[in-house]
Order: C-alpha cells, then structure tokens, then sequence
C-alpha cells in the first residue's frame, strides 16, 4: 500500500547538499540516493517497507511511504522530520554563523544547508564505529558487508531499485562475529556486539532530548566509543545542534588555508564562538571541504571517437 506524506519546511532548503551528503554514505541494499531522491528500506511494527523522499515544492519535500499498514504513517513522519532536519530556521541559524569569518563565505554560498540525521540511531552507532579510523568509503563498504551478512532480506520486487535488505537490529548482532566477517580489527568487531548488547538491553539508548553532555558520556560510557564517534551519533542520531566531532580529519582539513591544520583542541577553542550551532558549522565546513577535493579531481578525458571501418570492395 502506498502513502504520500508532505514534509513542509521553512525555505530555502538545500537539498542537493543533503543528497549529497547521504549519497556518499548510502549504506548499500538498504539506501539508494539518486540525483534527485532518496529511498531506503524501513521495518515498523515488524513488517518490512520502503520510502523515498524527493523534492515536493519550494517549501516541502514529499515522502513516498510503501508499507502495509497506514497506522505507522505517524510513526514515519515523526523520524522524516528530524532525518531531514525539517523544523530547523535556516535564517536564524545563518545569521549567527555569518558572524564568523570561518563560515559567513559558506553560509552565503549554501544559506539553507542542513544536518542530516537518521532513520535509526542504532544504525547510524554502528556506521560510525566502522567509520573509525577509515574513509568514508571504506565505512560504507563494510557497512554493506555487514547487511549483506546479517540483514534481513526483503521482498524481491524491490531489488530492481537496489533496496534488498533492512539494516542488522540490535538482536541479529548480539551474538554475531562481524570483526571475523568483515576482516575488520576486533576492537571494532567488539565494540559492535557491546552496541548492540546496550541497545537491545535500554531501548531508549538512542532517545534524544538529553542535552548534548550528558548524551555523549553515556555513549562514551560504552566499550569502543570514543569522543569522535560519540559527537557523531549526537550530530546525526540524537540531533544535538552543538556536537561537534573536534578530531575529525575533512573539519581539520577544511580550516587549513595554507598555514597548515589546527589540532583538534585549536579546533575547539575557535568553535566557542559557533555555539549553540557547531553542528551546522560542520556541515558547512564538511561541505566545503567535499567540494575543495570534487574541483581538484581531473576532469576525465572524452573516450577517443572509433573511426568507422573502411568499406571493403569486392
């Protein structure tokens, strides 16, 4: 059964750069982003679904729900908003920013830039802890890995768009050997399977509302989870406009202009003065930085054109 859900917004909206953003991350079988939407498998009320998101207007994006049972439309609403970062004031948050010599260049080139969030905080938990200490690809191929391994599939007429899996829950990897699986170190593989043990265990890991301290020093709290993963699952999970993932590598790239890199304690200290929205300073700056490395990438080569055969007489 097939559901539309308007998702209203106050413009502008940047939606090429959340696309963006969730393009390179796509977690395959589970999310396809194209050039102008994105869709992923869902699980509610134990039976499996898909939506797709686009843009619906210049004040809404629209939500494409294919599910069994209407009852959880209110259910998807209440995630898609905060995934989306829907009930953000893109003008307030500029003009705070636009304060700061660091930013006011990239908040006047991208005004309605927004954090990206999350279908799920435990899915999210877990890409970042396979994002530890490698690329974004790297991240997103073995989060492949680990669906195709653990996820559960769905039905097959979906697979022609590319979703064919929901995301491992809590329970598929309590007991689960990922490091083994995915040839990853055993720390991670660890870290894991303790994430998903606290998740199974305290349903309400992931609720938000806490305060961006005291949700990061629980999630701190867990093996495995260190200040950078920590921030990250506060950015993007429990949307905290204030974390900040200090030590992470494009925001330390994205600050050099030529002087060389700030530590991330430098980082810090220069961020006071981004508060309450160092979140949205990120993006701007991760942002920034994706498009720096796009613009200095070689352009490719046209393929040389095939002469055509010459006509053989006789």
């Amino acid at each position: 059964m097939t559901h539309i859900i308007p998702l209203p917004y106050r413009p502008p909206y940047d939606w090429p750069a959340i696309l963006a953003y969730l393009g390179g991350r796509a977690i395959p079988g589970v999310e396809v982003v194209t050039a102008d939407a994105y869709a992923r498998t869902i699980s509610i009320g134990g039976l499996p679904g898909t939506i797709s998101v686009m843009q619906g207007g210049d004040d809404a994006l629209v939500a494409t729900v294919d599910h069994p049972d209407p009852a959880i439309l209110p259910d998807v609403l209440a995630r898609l908003r905060p995934m989306f970062d829907l009930d953000a004031d893109p003008a307030l948050i500029a003009a705070a920013l636009s304060r700061h010599p660091d930013l006011a260049p990239l908040v006047a080139e991208r005004p309605g830039l927004r954090v990206p969030g999350a279908w799920d905080g435990f899915e999210i938990a877990v890409r970042a802890i396979l994002g530890q200490q490698v690329s974004v690809n790297a991240a997103t191929r073995l989060a492949g890995r680990l669906v195709a391994a653990f996820g559960e599939a769905i039905a097959p007429e979906y697979a022609g768009t590319g979703l064919t899996h929901l995301f491992p829950t809590p329970d598929r990897l309590l007991d689960a050997d990922v490091a083994a699986t995915l040839g990853m170190p055993g720390a991670r593989g660890r870290a894991i399977s303790a994430l998903a043990a606290e998740a199974h265990a305290n349903p309400a890991l992931f609720a938000r509302g806490r305060g961006l301290d005291p949700a990061v020093a629980a999630l701190r709290a867990l093996s495995g989870i260190g200040e950078w993963t920590a921030q990250y699952i506060a950015l993007r999970a429990l949307r905290e406009p204030d974390a900040l993932p200090a030590s992470d590598l494009a925001l330390l790239r994205s600050l050099d202009t030529g002087a060389g890199r700030p530590t991330p304690a430098q980082l810090l200290v220069r961020a006071e003065a981004w508060r309450p929205w160092r979140a949205y300073a990120a993006l701007h700056l991760w942002t920034s930085d994706a498009a720096r490395i796009a613009a200095a990438l070689p352009v490719p080569k046209p393929a040389a054109k095939r002469r055509p055969p010459r006509p053989v007489s006789g």
